[in-house]
């Protein structure tokens, strides 16, 4: 164990114009005059322009603005993106401490904020949830997402398990966390949202980062490769079956709640039973339609979806057939059949056969499915097809009844936030999502 909490560098954009503002006095290494107020910065040549009035400052390669006292001095960028290629999409101005790191990349500028590694946490556990959140789920996600970082961070360099496998009648792809170059993690939902301390508007988080520093889950000798979503549906979902064919034992599927639902066959990759679950409604945790708890819960952009628990999405044949050939690049022709060919234990797809006059492809995994079937994405994979009508003997309109928000993977968002207002302890809520583990402190 070391006393030393690490520092994380975060990308949080790459423009070819950055507008930014620094409030207070920060310096740069090599320069005496101290810098504040509202800048912007450009690639000219072979260099990084910063302006401000009438001041100009020319740099080759990168310049960092380092605060003269860490928390005191912060700095905001302007039109950081929010959700990139999700439902909730959107950009803002986003505030953060620590130090600004401007790098030329090639004819762009990457903005890169470096800082400790627990201050991170504080924003990331308010930017993944509401800073409003009762403690013990903040504090459960802060071990999670620790680990999460950690253990990533761990596995740089080392060989990564392919992304999935090509033929002319599949098509099996799967978006595990890429390694960025330039940096540690991104911002955004690729790594774990981080919106600097923007959302960290209560004292809460600060006290969840501080109460649980250096803690981390770990299996054996390993800190966990913890993951999260949303909402699990019900039942969590196996590692494997979402991401690379690696065995987790503390990434296995669970029932969210205190025993086994009644009147259900938990056998979910056959189809009558998935059938069944997906267009019920289980006693879960993540099962609340209570806005007093969802606004304490959810930060703002994510309370806009409120059918996350079952929700329905409908097609005509039309539509479904331009979405799949838009999202693919493939020419299906219409689409006269989706046919549901492996699932998950928490009913979510693996394998999906798109029909259509032209073209027939066998699709996976649950984000690329999910991919192929909505203008962004649909919530999750664990859906049912509702085929409605006649049209030249195929159907005219293809109903998706589904269940869940998000892959499914170790802890539910939603469910832990509701476990946390029952009364249920961080620890209690750790052990209830993942098998297997311990926790530890490694700084």
């Amino acid at each position: 164990m070391t006393n030393q909490q690490p520092m994380i560098s975060v990308g949080i954009l790459t423009e070819k114009q950055v507008q930014f503002e620094l409030y207070g006095d920060f310096k740069c290494y090599g320069m005496k005059n101290t810098f504040s107020g509202r800048y912007s910065a450009e690639i000219v040549g072979d260099k990084i322009i910063c302006r401000r009035e009438n001041e100009k400052l020319e740099i080759i390669g990168e310049i960092i603005f380092e605060p003269q006292e860490m928390g005191m001095e912060s700095f905001l960028i302007r039109n950081v993106s929010v959700g990139d290629k999700f439902h909730w999409q959107k950009k803002e101005n986003e505030r953060f401490i620590g130090q600004l790191k401007l790098l030329k990349n090639e004819d762009k500028i990457t903005v890169i904020n470096i800082l400790p590694i627990e201050n991170y946490l504080t924003s990331v556990i308010s930017s993944e949830m509401s800073a409003k959140s009762p403690v013990d789920a903040l504090k459960a996600h802060a071990i999670i997402s620790r680990s999460w970082l950690l253990s990533q961070l761990s596995k740089k360099g080392k060989e990564k398990t392919g992304i999935g496998y090509d033929s002319d009648t599949e098509h099996i792809k799967w978006y595990d966390r890429e390694e960025h170059d330039l940096f540690d993690v991104c911002n955004d939902d690729h790594c774990q949202r981080y919106h600097g301390i923007t959302k960290v508007f209560t004292g809460v988080a600060s006290i969840a980062t501080e109460q649980t520093a250096g803690l981390v889950l770990m299996n054996g000798d390993e800190i966990c490769d913890a993951r999260y979503s949303k909402c699990c549906g019900g039942i969590s979902e196996n590692f494997e079956n979402v991401w690379a064919p690696v065995n987790h034992p503390y990434l296995k599927s669970v029932i969210d709640y205190k025993y086994e639902p009644e009147n259900f066959n938990l056998n979910l990759a056959k189809e009558e039973n998935a059938e069944k679950w997906v267009r019920g409604k289980p006693h879960s945790f993540c099962n609340t339609t209570d806005r007093a708890v969802l606004s304490k819960i959810l930060v703002d952009f994510d309370q806009s979806t409120k059918d996350f628990f079952r929700w329905k999405v409908e097609y005509s044949r039309k539509k479904i057939s331009e979405i799949i050939k838009e999202k693919s690049g493939i020419d299906f022709g219409e689409i006269i059949d989706l046919i549901p060919l492996e699932r998950g234990v928490s009913g979510r797809l693996i394998k999906l056969k798109i029909v259509g006059t032209q073209k027939t492809l066998i699709v996976g995994k649950e984000l690329e499915i999910r991919r192929y079937l909505s203008p962004s994405h649909l919530y999750s994979s664990a859906f049912v097809v509702e085929k409605v009508g006649q049209k030249e003997s195929s159907p005219a309109r293809f109903i998706l009844h589904g269940a869940g928000w998000g892959h499914g993977v170790g802890l539910c968002q939603i469910g832990a936030g509701v476990m946390a207002s029952d009364g249920y302890y961080f620890d209690e809520i750790l052990l209830h999502y993942f098998t297997d583990v311990k926790l530890k402190k490694i700084y």
